[in-house]
């Protein structure tokens, strides 16, 4: 049912650089491709979810994605992770249609936010740029329209920026039939060549466990993760766990155990009960946009 060239990758922080990435054509895309898988099925449309309140200072959301697996496509929940040092922000991966097949772009910490595909991934990471947020003076100040600052997170850099959007899909990959038809700007393709950091080991641990879950698979979950995004890195259950909206227990076997129930969508800023995953765009400063 699900088809590739090349090995399986072990994930999307995986190792492998399979043959069928190897013989893409040149172009501005391969600059991009550090890991790679070369799949042949598009990867399933974004869930919607809401974003757990932040853990604390010095936090930056790294927003849920698609990966490969044995079985196919599994989802890897949003979180919060702590940068790896002052001054990095985080760059999305993405999957693009390159030379025939779907080849992920994976993430990485770097000073600028590079090019992610042009997906809409929400939270600030509406497709350019990244608007939840910037570091002024070592520590980052945050945008509350784009970041869940709940209550008893004492963190007083923070700002609002109303930010409106209209891209509304959610597409989760670039290029190819029904693919988003973004291209790297200039500024994009020049922070792709800055020094980066790869994901941190926790970012790998968290993926790992996600493709470990049978509910967190596209073929088991039909598209709506009952763990779509955590508070904690690689911490699945208890709170500050977030299935997806539109997730039912009793529509998927086993009916996994997640952190309270199933939150409404909501619209407008931050707030305890999550900031939302919905459509808007940047006006002015040093924001973006964000979505879903």
């Amino acid at each position: 049912m699900h088809s590739g060239r090349g090995s399986l990758m072990r994930g999307a922080f995986g190792s492998l650089l399979l043959a069928g990435a190897l013989l893409l054509p040149a172009g501005p895309s391969v600059a991009f491709v550090t890991v790679g898988v070369s799949i042949t099925v598009a990867p399933p449309a974004l869930p919607v979810y809401t974003q757990p309140p932040i853990p604390g200072p010095g936090y930056l959301w790294a927003p849920g994605y698609w990966a490969w697996g044995p079985v196919g496509y599994y989802w890897v929940p949003g979180t919060w992770v702590l940068a790896p040092q002052p001054g990095l922000l985080w760059t999305p991966g993405y999957w693009g249609w390159v030379g025939g097949v779907y080849v992920w772009h994976a993430g990485y910490w770097g000073p600028r936010v590079g090019f992610y595909g042009g997906v809409n991934y929400g939270f600030g990471y509406v497709g350019v740029g990244y608007a939840g947020g910037y570091w002024e003076r070592g520590e980052f100040r945050y945008n509350s329209a784009c970041n869940n600052i709940g209550a008893g997170v004492h963190i007083t850099n923070v700002y609002n920026t109303v930010v409106v959007n209209n891209n509304v899909t959610r597409v989760s990959y670039n290029g190819g039939a029904g693919g988003i038809q973004a291209q790297a700007t200039a500024a994009e393709l020049a922070a792709g060549q800055d020094h980066h950091v790869p994901a941190v080991a926790e970012q790998m641990h968290h993926e790992q466990l996600a493709s470990s879950n049978p509910q967190l698979q596209a073929g088991v979950n039909h598209g709506v993760p009952p763990i779509a995004a955590t508070r904690r890195v690689a911490v699945f259950s208890g709170a500050g766990v977030n299935p997806a909206h539109g997730y039912n227990p009793a529509n998927t076997p086993g009916n996994p155990p997640v952190g309270g129930p199933q939150p409404k969508l909501q619209h407008g800023g931050g707030g305890g009960g999550g900031a939302p995953h919905e459509p808007r765009e940047h006006h002015g400063g040093h924001e973006g946009q964000q979505r879903y």
